[in-house]
């Protein structure tokens, strides 16, 4: 029996890549599960597969005393490759292909004002929160204004402008607290807002932002939206990583000092 998985184990970190898409193809089920049966899918399965995500790696940190949560267990390693930025930006960029520009173009200025609106309310109010924190220096104030915009966008700006590793992960907090609140709270809220039709759902994308969590909330709201809310939210992204390292840096160290 040890033999066997002895040469199991071998065999699963040879192929690291796909070992780590079956370990997520499991945990995803398993959330979509939850979300069916639990919730009757007003909680979509990608806010309980995040959540269940970063127990995970908190408890792989803590087992390996690493620093890449689960990636440290060797079988799991291919964990950080297929979590990556290569892939992660593939998967952002794919969502644009089920969107009809039709759509698009009669979205037409709203679009665009809501995408600018959100991503500038987002890097002020994240940064308004760093400076309540005792986070002053315009590097803090601008990386965890950035994650507030997202997870991705925080990581990139601080580490153009030379954030400390202690800001960057409070930004990348920030953006996945963001992107579970606006994927959980979507379903909830869209009939109040109407949320219902390709339009509305690009302004939602714009001012939410988080690709992850529009996509989410949209899926729990209504499928056929997710393409359209997507779109504007991966603009955002582009967006705030483009102004975050420049303009709002350059603006923030101007009213709070060098």
């Amino acid at each position: 029996m040890t033999g066997i998985l002895d040469i199991l184990g071998s065999v699963l970190e040879r192929h690291g890549l796909v070992t780590a898409f079956a370990f997520v193809g499991l945990v995803v089920w398993i959330s979509y599960l939850v979300s069916d049966r639990l919730t009757r899918g007003r909680v979509h399965g990608s806010a309980i597969a995040i959540l269940i995500g970063l127990v995970l790696a908190g408890v792989g940190g803590v087992v390996t005393g690493g620093h890449r949560g689960l990636a440290d267990i060797e079988v799991l390693a291919g964990v950080g490759l297929l979590g990556g930025a290569m892939i992660r930006d593939l998967a952002i960029v794919a969502t644009a292909f089920g969107v009809d520009f039709a759509e698009i173009r009669r979205a037409g200025a709203g679009a665009v004002v809501s995408l600018v609106a959100g991503v500038l309310g987002s890097f002020a109010v994240g940064a308004g929160v760093a400076w309540v924190f005792g986070y002053t220096d315009p590097i803090s104030m601008t990386t965890i204004g950035a994650g507030a915009a997202t997870y991705i966008v925080g990581p990139v700006t601080g580490t153009a402008i030379g954030a400390t590793s202690d800001v960057v992960a409070l930004s990348i907090a920030a953006g996945l607290v963001k992107s579970m609140l606006v994927m959980t709270a979507t379903p909830f809220v869209a009939g109040r807002i109407g949320l219902d039709n390709p339009r509305a759902a690009m302004v939602y994308g714009g001012l939410m932002g988080t690709t992850s969590g529009v996509a989410g909330g949209l899926a729990a709201t209504d499928e056929r939206l997710v393409p359209y809310g997507a779109m504007t939210a991966t603009f955002y992204t582009g967006l705030g990583c483009l102004v975050g390292p420049s303009a709002v840096f350059v603006t923030i160290r101007a009213l709070f000092g060098a």
